[in-house]
């Protein structure tokens, strides 16, 4: 009777270590894939904001062959070596995990987080993308919280780096028809031609509430809103406009064109 009894804990215990290994190998295999996914979903949208078009690995080659690369200190404005802070690759720089990490990531004094993340990293990659035409376009990682989620994407900016060319989020759990619709071609296509700053240097971008009268002062400088999606939309104005400010790439901006009117 022992003997059975020890025989069948054997055969259990048996195969449950095999249905473990198997669960465990699994899960490793597929989380892999996974992050391989997220990648080439994330340069997918990085490319087809910069308006140089990919499907999944494909996008991958454009990267390589379109894309120059910088890593910022936010403080300073200035490009960083990344090699020189510890960073080996940027293409698959990975921005919530470098925020709480506390080599590089740092919190966000209260009065200045209007995008809702508490955290930032001290550098951030930005993306000059090589074009046939329009010259070069410079792409900016950007995120902040909405409704449900935070949102993670890209603004593209014009050569003159005031000129919107695009936005897209590659990554959100907002409302679908709602907050989701961060994601509707026809939303999207209004950003582009829109002025971050006025004529005075001064941050001017805006997602309003309602629709925006083209014919009215200050168009120039704004988006509609989300229909039946207030706070999404004041999450989306919260973010641009933090990543646009003093805090976010404002100093990387200004170092870019200090150097475009010496070179001119």
């Amino acid at each position: 009777m022992f003997r059975q009894i020890l025989k069948m804990f054997t055969v259990v215990v048996g195969v449950s270590l095999v249905c473990s290994l198997m669960v465990t190998s699994a899960a490793v295999l597929l989380a892999e894939r996974q992050a391989h996914n997220a990648r080439v979903n994330q340069i997918d949208h990085l490319m087809d904001v910069a308006g140089v078009s990919g499907i999944g690995e494909d996008a991958l080659e454009l990267y390589r062959s379109h894309v120059e690369a910088m890593l910022v200190d936010l403080d300073t404005g200035r490009p960083v070596d990344p090699e020189a802070v510890g960073i080996t690759e940027l293409v698959s720089y990975d921005i919530p995990i470098m925020a709480h990490d506390p080599r590089y990531g740092e919190p966000i004094p209260a009065d200045r987080d209007i995008a809702g993340i508490k955290r930032r990293p001290r550098y951030m990659p930005v993306y000059k993308v090589r074009r046939k035409q329009g010259g070069d376009w410079l792409i900016l990682p950007i995120y902040g919280r909405g409704l449900w989620s935070t949102l993670y994407g890209y603004l593209a900016l014009e050569q003159d780096l005031v000129t919107v060319a695009g936005i897209t989020f590659y990554q959100h759990q907002e409302t679908p028809g709602l907050g989701g619709q961060v994601d509707n071609p026809a939303w999207k296509a209004q950003w582009r031609g829109k002025a971050i700053y006025d004529e005075q240097g001064r941050l001017a971008i805006q997602v309003i509430k309602g629709t925006v009268d083209e014919g009215g002062p200050r168009a120039e400088y704004r988006v509609d809103g989300l229909s039946g999606a207030t706070l999404t939309t004041r999450g989306v104005n919260d973010l641009v406009r933090y990543w646009l400010g003093p805090h976010g790439y404002r100093p990387f901006l200004e170092w870019m064109r200090s150097r475009m009117n010496t070179e001119s």
